[in-house]
């Protein structure tokens, strides 16, 4: 089953979740975090964080312990906690650059967290007790400009990063002030923080920002999508081998994997697409996703359309409404589940996605 919510607001350019899902916080689009509780009644607004100047690049939470982190173009970011009055408060993060800040994402044990930043930086922050605050420490080479996406390996100790001139690299996260010696990875070892651990170019068919990268589960492969349409794949296990596939779709903006061997994307094509990786490592199109029942599902039915039509003095030719339930870009998915994944448009319509449901009315549709 596939469900829509709106909330309210005319575009959303990021969201998270809490543990359990039953709160939200989406970026629309300007410089504030609006928190939302859902309820039988419908979504609640909670709170509004206020704190930057400038529009907000990227957000996440961390599930266990209950901390949200935001960055912004004011090349700031913030940890906000729950007081016991259930309002958030702001933590500043001493992140020490002089350009926007891209991006942000926690680690797998919410200890630390990477800050990308259009001044070719990576900062990987962390608390110091001693001092009450977040510190950071710089991945500076080789990156050669804006940082626009970032990932965690779940060991906690390898990070990678895609940027604007067209390459993915994995470097060593490990911060010796904090954590034990960094342990095997398929992707190598190293006590220095970054190392530069594996470097994969997007310069084939005329190259083209990256613009998502994740871990699969296992931690051995990475995806990663970009601006000439491009989805790849590049595997530890095989010798850092990497396989590509040039679709006939719009850019992604947007990857997760699914499976060991599934990765939805989504993009400016409006709707997620499902990938899957075959025994020889070749990535191959699967099924588009959306469940192409936009008008029921938005609570309209066909009566109610041209009921709608008729008071407007419109015509159907005038419709310019998608065959698709989301009718702008995608630039967010989240996963929430074994099952189930979310996805926030710049139409403002927050969806979630059924795994198990599309499986069943996707006639061959393999979720691998």
């Amino acid at each position: 089953m596939t469900v829509v919510h709106n909330l309210g607001v005319d575009v959303i350019s990021y969201h998270a979740w809490n543990k359990d899902r039953t709160e939200v916080a989406v970026c629309p689009n300007n410089n504030e975090i609006q928190i939302y509780k859902h309820s039988y009644s419908g979504w609640k607004l909670l709170d509004t964080l206020q704190e930057h100047d400038m529009h907000i690049m990227g957000v996440d939470w961390a599930p266990r312990t209950n901390r949200i982190v935001t960055c912004s173009a004011d090349k700031n970011a913030y940890v906000w906690t729950q007081g016991k009055d259930g309002k958030w408060n702001p933590a500043w993060v001493l992140l020490r650059i002089n350009r926007a800040a891209t991006c942000v994402k926690w680690s797998p044990l919410e200890n630390k967290f990477a800050v990308g930043s259009g001044g070719r930086v990576i900062a990987v922050c962390y608390f110091v007790s001693e001092n009450n605050w977040w510190l950071c420490k710089h991945i500076k080479r080789p990156l050669r400009s804006t940082v626009t996406t970032v990932d965690w390996h779940p060991d906690n100790k390898v990070l990678v990063a895609g940027s604007t001139d067209y390459k993915v690299r994995v470097f060593s996260a490990f911060i010796s002030d904090m954590e034990d010696a960094p342990g095997t990875c398929a992707w190598g070892t190293s006590n220095t923080l970054g190392t530069l651990l594996a470097e994969f170019p997007n310069t084939n068919n005329g190259g083209g920002w990256i613009h998502s990268v994740a871990f699969s589960q296992c931690g051995n492969k990475i995806c990663w999508v970009a601006h000439n349409s491009s989805i790849c794949v590049a595997d530890a296990s095989k010798g850092n081998v990497v396989y590509r596939l040039y679709t006939e779709h719009l850019p992604f903006l947007s990857c997760i994997w699914v499976g060991p061997n599934s990765i939805v994307a989504t993009g400016h094509s409006c709707m997620p697409m499902l990938y899957s990786i075959d025994d020889n490592g070749q990535i191959y199109f699967v099924s588009k996703l959306d469940n192409m029942q936009k008008k029921e599902t938005a609570g309209l039915s066909a009566m109610r359309k041209f009921q709608s039509l008729d008071r407007q003095a419109r015509n159907d030719s005038n419709d310019n409404a998608l065959d698709s339930i989301h009718q702008n870009t995608i630039n967010c998915i989240r996963l929430m589940s074994d099952n189930e994944f979310s996805t926030s448009s710049l139409d403002g319509q927050l969806v979630i996605w059924d795994l198990k449901s599309l499986e069943n009315s996707i006639a061959g549709l393999k979720i691998v």
